[in-house]
This record gives structure tokens, sequence and C-alpha cells, in this order.
């Protein structure tokens, strides 16, 4: 599916609060500018502000509001990291993360059991042909997953 392309951090951060909007989420946002800051320090060295291309390496952390309790912490090198409900969704695309978002306000994300392996699963379909699956570990489900059950 053709998505918006979100070259940057805060185009992301931008279409996330678009989102809460849609959806009347509160939403706090934390930005980490610079190499020294963001969690992930793949291209520059220690201690570096700046990487060696000479730009500000961006990463925000998104708290929203509501149920189920979402955060998204979007990174510079173009994905992020959702977590629902305890649930993390690692490197999911920057253009994928406002329809993820959709989808889980927006009552598409279900949960589904199974026996062998034994487990609960958390799937999220976005539009298209792209779907996010993952084990819920604690093994319990929150009110909220216990309500998408199918």
């Amino acid at each position: 599916m053709d998505r918006p392309h979100l070259p940057t951090t805060e185009s992301a951060v931008a279409a996330i609060r678009e989102v809460a909007r849609e959806f009347a989420l509160e939403m706090v946002v934390t930005d980490d500018i610079g190499a020294d800051q963001t969690s992930r320090r793949i291209s520059s060295g220690a201690f570096a502000v700046l990487d060696p291309d000479g730009s500000l390496p961006h990463e925000a952390f998104v708290e929203l509001g509501g149920t189920p309790a979402v955060t998204v912490q979007v990174f510079p090198e173009d994905d992020a990291k959702i977590t629902v409900d305890g649930v993390d969704f690692e490197d999911v695309p920057r253009d994928s993360v406002p329809a993820f978002l959709r989808a889980v306000h927006g009552g598409l994300a279900y949960v589904k059991g199974r026996f062998l392996p034994p487990g609960w699963w958390l799937i999220v379909p976005l539009p298209g042909d792209e779907t996010y699956k993952e084990l819920v570990l604690r093994g319990t489900l929150s009110r909220w997953m216990s309500g998408k059950v199918r």
C-alpha cells in the first residue's frame, strides 16, 4: 500500500499528532537531538554530537493517552518501536507508524491464542498486505487485549 513518506522524525511526530487528534488522545513528546542524546549511536563516535555527515540525529519518544497504552519511539534510521500494552513491535518502518496507530485505535488489532506453540499473539493488520504479529510475553492479557480475542 502506498503511504505518505515521512522523511524525518519531526514529520513522523506530526503524523502521530494527527492520529492523536483523530482519536482524541492526549500526546506527550520527548525529543532527543544529537548523536550523544539518541539511543542508537550507529554512525557516530563516542561523545560526538553530530554524525560524520554533519547532521544532527533526532529521535522522539511519544506517549499516547487512552486505552490501550501506546508508546512510539521514532529513530533517526527510518524506523520505530511501537509498544502496545507492554507488547513491543520492533522495526516498524517510520512510514507505517500512522497506519499502525489507526489500526490499533480504530479496532482492527486483535489477539489470537494458539495451542502450539502455546501463547497469545497481538496482531495488527494494516491496509494492504502488511501485518504485524508479536507474542504476548507476560502470558496474561491486559483488559484491552482480553476484549480483542478472536
